[in-house]
């Protein structure tokens, strides 16, 4: 698991990752600065207090609100630009580490966009109880960890099964190997919670579960 972890540290800091990682920011950051525009109008519009004080203390409190919300929604946006970027991601680390395996099959534009809408949606969800829980309760941000280590770890892990496998085949793997998964899983939600390095989540998850993925295939009974 930690060499994989550094392999995919490594293939992210690459050369050849440079353009994949310049458009994955660039829609990272866009859409959570998009966000955040939309937010801080939606409460200045209908948030009007008689006091310049009481509208000024708001402000601040909406704008310091809107930064932790944001770092939440990091998560959300990755599991949104997986579908996005992984067949490009994959590739490259497996044209890199893995030049005699077969291959991988790119997955289709369509059912690429639906797995990720839908998984979005569940993270979305997870999240939005995960974060009150993280900020009023003392064991919420374990809370909040385990489930995205689950939600994204399983993801991940589909996908690029995906690549190789059957849906059935991709979903047995994954089931035969879930302590493993997860395990890899909590390594992508570590890197969710870092500040600015969290912006580089959705290439690090996509390198570091081919690599995991290879080494589960290896390992599995033909």
């Amino acid at each position: 698991m930690l060499s994989a972890a550094a392999l995919a540290l490594q293939d992210v800091l690459s050369p050849p990752f440079r353009g994949v990682m310049v458009k994955s920011l660039a829609l990272t950051i866009g859409l959570l600065i998009a966000l955040w525009i939309v937010l801080v109008w939606f409460v200045a519009s209908w948030v009007v207090l008689p006091w310049a004080w009481a509208d000024m203390a708001v402000s601040i409190l909406t704008g310091i609100g809107l930064v932790i919300g944001l770092g939440f929604l990091v998560a959300p946006v990755t599991a949104l630009f997986a579908g996005l970027f992984l067949d490009d991601i994959a590739e490259l680390v497996e044209r890199t580490h893995y030049p005699a395996d077969p291959s991988g099959r790119p997955l289709p534009i369509i059912r690429g966009a639906v797995t990720s809408l839908k998984f979005l949606s569940v993270v979305l969800l997870v999240n939005a109880i995960a974060l009150p829980l993280a900020l009023f309760v003392g064991f919420g941000f374990v809370i909040f960890l385990a489930a995205n280590a689950y939600l994204l770890g399983r993801e991940y892990f589909e996908l690029i099964a995906l690549r190789h496998k059957d849906a059935p085949t991709a979903r047995r793997l994954r089931l035969s190997n879930s302590g493993t998964i997860f395990a890899a899983g909590l390594f992508i939600a570590g890197v969710l919670v870092i500040p600015i390095v969290n912006l580089l989540a959705p290439l690090f998850a996509t390198a570091f579960m081919v690599h995991v993925y290879k080494q589960i295939a290896a390992s599995a009974p033909s």
